[in-house]
Parts: structure tokens; C-alpha cells; sequence
């Protein structure tokens, strides 16, 4: 019974939130409500569930991403992309496409979007366009460049640790693919966006009079926090050696910036996106019911089984699955209940790097098939609604789904070429 009720709800909420017919956090919130309230999960289990890493590290990049803003970084940062790309459109998704894709390797990519999304709102409006094809772009970007490394992307935390598997291992074996996919996923991008991605000739011209230091309202402020996020990103970098989680590091960067810079709480506080934080709350719930009752472990050994022990039909077989099952259950849960699945299967004499790696691919690429099929998404979709820009779920979808099949179809091949023959 619990199984269908989860599976019900689970649907009944996807289905509201694609239609966009209702609040996509009072949505998720009244589905993770809802199978606590039908005992499905107890609240111990659905509090549990909550991952404060990622709400706590969300905050804390809010804070300091909106003192970056105050102190007008991201003007400075628009009108500098702006020409450097000479006021072409094109250029200029690459030049952002690529900001994006390098920052998410290096950090993760939800830190990554939170400053970035702020910069193409701006750039838009400098420009006079539309920004959804460069919101589009960059959470794709953010998904792509965060496969590259250990660090780049939560699934692949989950997956580095499971295996054993080190920052130069990712490095080596993920990094040549995604350069090929995200060169791959811009070509397209450009055409897609042909009919829409045009600059009026006369802001062209006024892009390049423009002087990025009128941008900078407060020099002092922005000198501070550059300074404390420079620390911060380095904190990242260093999580492991430190002992600490990214979310403490974010918050004790963001704590340290008001202190320093002597902002009022109140008005940083002001800054972060609650509904974001509190659509995870609602998603973190819903998804454990789901995992609990067995449905998605369930789907996830029907696989291993179809898969007869051959290493490579179970790695390609794993790296589609898991992009759509990404797609759907969020790839950090997906990863979590499809880690035990890989290791019985290399228990049972099937290589490990092919499977490990189909995992990671299948897992952080299959993020770009829908809005919600990554928090780098989310995070973009409730900050572009909040500035006045929503990203349609059917929209990002058309274009999500064509550069995920182009993903999948890529790594098959590298998969094949590389570990299978």
C-alpha cells in the first residue's frame, strides 16, 4: 500500500510542477508533508532526510553572492563579458557557457549558478535581450563542467567515496569526455537559439562606451568580499584536508563578510531565496518516501539483472538509466540507492571503472533533462522567476532533452572505446 501511496503522490506532484499550474515549493512541500502524514516516512526519517549541507551551503552563497551584488560586481562582471564579446550574442553565450562550465568544475555547480545567474540577468538587461537562452545555457554548462572532477558535482562526492576513487582519477577520466560534450552542447545550443539570439546594432554600440568602474557602487565592500570569497573558494577546495563541509565553510565565509564589512543581518537575510531552500526541504522528503519504499532500488535491480554479466551491456544500460532516472528522482538520491547496485555487480566479477563511471556520466549529465533534474536547475529556475524571467518547464525541457540524448550518445561511445573493447 505504502508503495503506491508514494508512487502516487511522487507523480501527482511532478505532474504539478511541470504544469506550473502551482507553486513549485508549495508543491514539494505538501508532498513531503503528505507522506509523513500518511505515515509513510515518520518525521524522524523525513527530517533526516533533509540534507542541511546543501541548504546551509545555498544560504550562505545567497549572503555572499548579494554582497557582491550590492557593492556592483556583477555590473562590473556584465559590461566586462559584454565586451569582450563585441556585443555579439553568440560570443557571448560561449564566453558565459564557459565561465559557467570552469567554475562548476573547480567549485560545485550550485555555488557556481548562484553567482552566476545575477551576471546574465545583468548583461541582459545592459543588452536589451532576452535572457532564457543564456539561463538555459548555463545550468546545461553548470551540469557539464561539474561531471569533470571530484568536486564539481555531488553524485560524484557519493561516487568518489564509495570507490575509492581520488580528484586526479575524475580528472583523468571524466575531464576529455566533458570538453567534448559541452563543445558539442554549444554548437547545438547556437542553433537553437539561431532565430532568437540578436542585438540590436545601436546597443552593439553602445556596449563598448560603456567603463565597467561606473558599475562599482561600494569599492570597499566589493574589495572585502572578494577577498573573503577568494578564502571561501579556497576552503572548498581544501574541504577535504580541513575536515569540513562545504556548508560550513559557506557560512562561516558569509558570517565572517558581515562581521568584516559591518552589514546589517537583516538586510542579508533579505537576500536569500527562501523558496528555493524551502522547495529542497519539500523535494528532500518526497524523494526519501520514494527510496524508501523500495521503488526506485527496485528499478535499479531489475537492471543489474537484465544486465546477464556483461560489463558492457551493464554500463550502458546504467549510464542511460541513470540519466533518466536523474532526470526525474534528483540525481543526489538516485546516486546514493544506485551505489549498492555497482558494487554488487563488480562483487560479481564485473569490471569497476566502466560501471563507476557510467554512474558518475549518467548521473550528473541526465541532471540537464529537466528543471528539476538538478539543484543546479532549481536554484536558476527560482532565481530567474524572482527576477521576472521564469524558465518554463516545457521550455528547458525541448532544449534539456536534445543535448542530454547528445550527452548519452557521446558517452556511450567513450565508454565503449575507451574501457569496453
Amino acid at each position: 500500500m505504502d508503495t503506491w501511496l508514494a508512487a502516487a503522490i511522487f507523480v501527482a506532484a511532478y505532474v504539478l510542477i511541470a504544469s506550473e499550474r502551482v507553486d513549485r515549493t508549495l508543491v514539494a512541500l505538501l508532498g513531503g508533508l503528505a507522506v509523513v502524514a500518511l505515515g509513510i516516512i515518520d518525521q524522524a526519517e523525513a527530517f533526516a532526510a533533509i540534507d542541511l549541507n546543501v541548504i546551509f551551503l545555498l544560504a550562505g552563497m545567497m549572503v555572499l553572492a548579494g554582497a557582491l551584488g550590492r557593492a556592483g560586481f556583477f555590473g562590473w562582471l556584465a559590461i566586462r563579458a559584454a565586451k569582450l564579446s563585441r556585443g555579439d550574442p553568440f560570443r557571448l553565450l560561449i564566453i558565459l557557457a564557459l565561465i559557467t562550465a570552469v567554475l562548476s568544475a573547480f567549485l560545485d555547480n550550485v555555488t557556481t549558478v548562484v553567482l552566476v545567474t545575477p551576471v546574465i540577468l545583468s548583461v541582459s538587461r545592459t543588452l536589451g535581450i532576452a535572457p532564457g537562452p543564456y539561463l538555459i545555457s548555463e545550468i546545461l554548462a553548470s551540469n557539464i563542467g561539474g561531471t569533470a572532477t571530484l568536486i564539481g558535482d555531488p553524485p560524484n562526492i557519493l561516487i568518489g567515496s564509495a570507490a575509492g576513487l581520488d580528484f586526479v582519477s575524475f580528472v583523468a577520466n571524466l575531464a576529455p569526455i566533458t570538453i567534448v560534450v559541452l563543445g558539442v552542447a554549444v554548437l547545438t545550443l547556437r542553433w537553437l537559439f539561431r532565430g532568437t539570439l540578436q542585438v540590436p546594432d545601436e546597443r552593439r554600440e553602445a556596449i563598448l562606451e560603456l567603463r565597467e568602474a561606473d558599475a562599482i557602487g561600494d569599492a570597499r565592500l566589493l574589495r572585502i568580499a572578494l577577498l573573503v570569497i577568494g578564502i571561501t573558494l579556497i576552503g572548498f577546495l581544501l574541504h577535504g584536508w580541513l575536515g569540513l563541509e562545504a556548508a560550513t565553510i559557506a557560512l562561516l565565509g558569509a558570517t565572517v563578510l558581515l562581521l568584516v564589512a559591518r552589514i546589517d543581518p537583516h538586510e542579508a537575510l533579505r537576500e536569500i531565496e527562501w523558496s528555493t531552500l524551502f522547495f529542497f526541504v519539500g523535494l528532500f522528503m518526497l524523494v526519501e518516501a520514494v527510496v524508501k519504499v523500495g521503488i526506485v532500488g527496485g528499478v535499479a535491480e531489475a537492471l543489474a539483472r537484465a544486465a546477464g554479466g556483461d560489463v558492457g551491456v551493464a554500463a550502458v544500460a546504467l549510464l542511460w538509466f541513470s540519466a533518466l532516472a536523474s532526470a526525474v528522482v534528483d540525481n543526489i538520491p538516485y546516486t546514493a540507492t544506485a551505489i549498492p547496485v555497482v558494487q554488487r555487480l563488480t562483487a560479481d566479477g564485473l569490471a569497476a571503472q566502466p560501471l563507476w563511471w557510467a554512474l558518475a556520466l549518467g548521473a550528473c549529465l541526465g541532471g540537464n533533462l529537466t528543471i528539476v533534474g538538478a539543484s543546479a536547475n532549481i536554484v536558476v529556475a527560482n532565481m530567474a522567476a524572482r527576477a521576472g524571467h521564469p524558465v518554463r518547464f516545457v521550455e528547458f525541457f525541448r532544449y534539456g532533452a536534445i543535448v542530454v540524448v547528445e550527452s548519452m550518445a557521446i558517452s556511450t561511445l567513450y565508454l565503449w572505446g575507451r574501457y569496453l573493447t
